[in-house]
């Protein structure tokens, strides 16, 4: 079974490279979702951020406000930190779970789409690692088109995560995806034939 560590910078397309990977056939561990599974009312991170924040972070259907979270956290290190630290170990639980799965089901390629995978240090479960970049200018457009944030919120997000540069010069596979989205698959096609991908 051959992982693979897929990451970039927020926005900067790794969604488009994960589906693509998953049509060929591969099994896709998704960080983000995970997390959002973890986040639903009374799951472990939900609670978390309760007996952190109080009930001031919720929206009136008890779900979390994920917008005053994120104010609160991209902005105050410390907070940012407690995060981290709070978030990570569940996450990491349920991603070496489903690893394990994977394994006792003969899954030829398996790729651990998650945007934090340097800074929670979780590279070292993958064979090699992909990492998908644009310009940080695109990065912020994106981000504003998408999630319909301040320029200043979009860069805070930005901020608080390792730049796309210095995941670059980490990983094995560098895909640029500044163009449209085609042509990116393009460039992902040819990767897979280059490492001899067998899905």
């Amino acid at each position: 079974m051959k992982i693979i560590g897929l990451t970039g910078g927020i926005a900067c397309g790794k969604s488009t490279v994960s589906a693509y990977l998953k049509q060929k056939g591969a099994v896709i561990i998704d960080g983000d979702k995970i997390s959002w599974e973890l986040s639903e009312p009374h799951k472990a991170i939900w609670q978390a951020y309760v007996n952190h924040f109080g009930t001031k972070i919720l929206n009136a259907d008890n779900s979390l406000n994920r917008r005053l979270i994120g104010q609160i956290v991209f902005s105050d290190e410390v907070e940012k930190n407690w995060m981290n630290k709070t978030m990570h170990p569940l996450i990491k639980d349920a991603i070496l779970e489903q690893i394990e799965i994977c394994k006792q089901n003969d899954v030829k390629v398996v790729v651990l789409d998650i945007p934090l995978l340097y800074e929670a240090g979780w590279d070292k479960f993958a064979d090699e690692v992909w990492v998908v970049k644009v310009s940080r200018q695109l990065q912020i457009k994106r981000i504003q088109d998408r999630d319909k944030l301040t320029q200043q919120e979009a860069e805070n997000r930005i901020n608080a995560q390792m730049s796309v540069e210095e995941k670059a010069k980490r990983a094995d596979v560098v895909i640029d995806s500044s163009a449209a989205p085609e042509i990116t698959l393009q460039k992902v096609a040819r990767i897979c034939e280059e490492r001899n991908l067998s899905f």
